[in-house]
Order: C-alpha cells, then structure tokens, then sequence
C-alpha cells in the first residue's frame, strides 16, 4: 500500500484565552499567522510546521487536560533565543544548558497557559548522523513581524509526546507513516513527518511529561490526499474517532483517529 503524501506538521492546543496566548506566539516568538477563524489561529513555525492555537471552548479538548506535548524550536541560535526570551521575562522550566561533546543544548521555556516550549540545538554527533543532513537541507524560517530578532531562526520543530510503551508506539507509527526511525536517543526516539517536521516518542518515566491518560493537544497531518489517508488508516484498523470525513465550513476535510495511547491524530 503506497502512503499519500504528507506535506506539513501541525498540531493543536487549547487555551481559556486564546488571545493572550495568539499575542505570545506573535509578538515574542514571531511567528506568522496564516489563517484566523476567530477561535484557532494558525502559525507557521518552520516552513513545514504549524501550531494551531485553539479557543477550549470550540475545540475538541479543554484547557484543563495535561498538556502532555512539548514543541521543540530546532535552531542553532541556541545561546541568543535564551537571552532573548529571558529579556522577554519568559519563565523557564529548565535554564540554558551546553555540554561539549553533547548530541543537543537546549534549554525549557513556558508559554503563558503552561505548555513546554524546548528551544534545541543538534550537534554533530554519532546520535544525529542521519539528522543533520536534513537540517542542513532546510532555509531556517525567521520571524515575521513581533519583537523576536531577525537572526533568530528556525529549522524544523518536534513534537514530543510521552508514552508509558514506547515500543508499542513505534510500532504504530512505522506502520502508519511508513517511516523509519531517524533518531534513537535511547528513551526517546525521533520521526520525520514532514520536511521540517518530526515527532519524537519520550518514556513518560524519563522526559519532561508522564504519561496520561486524558491529553490536551492534537496532533496533525496535513495532506492533499486525506481519503487516501483515512483508506490507509481504516486498512490498518486505526482506532478513528471520526469514521467519515468532515467538512469543516468548507475550510478543510478531516477525519480524527487515536494512537496507541489515545493521543488525538487528525
């Protein structure tokens, strides 16, 4: 069975204040608003990576559910993205941390209804041979509009999800992308799912989430193929939430399904 394309990562969170949070993302991070429904605002973040900022009140998750997700900023500005948040008075749940020899610096930022935001470097590392090639590949995307410095940018995001059986979750995931593993940290391993995105599958006993039950984010695929995609998920008994497509105002045709540990995949 060939797998449709894949053509951008995207994924929702929800908010009581979607507005606070639009301005966050905007003014300090930069990021360029590509559509506004009023109660999800789209951003592009990497130049195949979105983030959709959700009103709790229209979406499928409330503000209140974990928030078992943390967006990684791939960028080799590692060291001017912490000055420059920590000017912003952006709080931090891990400070700036550089190691020689390490496979990634980074550090851990919050943003203002609590989601982990982790700004990371890959180094030239045996962990990261088969990654930095792709990196290297991409126009880092930088702001578009907002306070955040020209000079910063970004090459690709992850998304991090936590999981109490991680290979059990590889195992779906090879399935359903028809993809192979790029990245083994060892309790975390890392997907790509567009070009400048990926997804990386954390121990809920090692990372920066457990794992829960209820979660407050979705994760999506963008595609031009989507009844290919729910053919291929029906074909491999993907567990769907919503069997057919929807059509949503015209705007777009989705269909929602669940991964091993029920997080939302739309």
């Amino acid at each position: 069975m060939t797998r449709p394309d894949l053509i951008a990562t995207n994924a929702f969170y929800y908010y009581t204040d979607v507005d606070r949070a639009w301005d966050f993302y905007v003014d300090v991070l930069g990021f360029e608003t590509v559509a506004d429904y009023g109660f999800a605002k789209i951003l592009r973040v990497a130049p195949t990576s979105y983030l959709t900022l959700v009103d709790e009140a229209r979406g499928m998750h409330s503000a209140e559910e974990p928030k078992s997700v943390t967006l990684a900023l791939v960028t080799e500005q590692v060291e001017d993205w912490y000055d420059y948040l920590s000017s912003e008075g952006v709080p931090m749940r891990a400070e700036l941390r550089v190691a020689e020899g390490s496979a990634h610096d980074g550090f851990v930022a919050i943003d203002p209804e609590g989601y982990l935001l982790e700004v990371e470097r890959f180094n030239p590392h045996e962990e990261n041979v088969d990654l930095m090639p792709k990196l290297a590949a991409v126009d880092a995307l930088g702001p578009v509009g907002g306070r955040r410095p020209a000079d910063l940018l970004i090459q690709s995001t992850v998304f991090w999800l936590y999981y109490d059986d991680v290979p059990a979750a590889q195992t779906f995931y090879e399935g359903l992308l028809a993809t192979d593993l790029l990245v083994d940290q060892g309790w975390a391993k890392v997907y790509q799912t567009s070009e400048t995105g990926y997804i990386g599958l954390v121990d809920g006993s090692r990372g920066l989430h457990q794992a829960t039950e209820e979660k407050g984010v979705t994760l999506s695929f963008l595609t031009q193929d989507v009844e290919g995609w729910l053919d291929r998920a029906t074909a491999l008994e993907v567990e769907l939430r919503t069997p057919d497509l929807t059509d949503e105002s015209g705007r777009v045709r989705v269909f929602v399904g669940y991964d091993p540990e029920g997080y939302f995949l739309e």
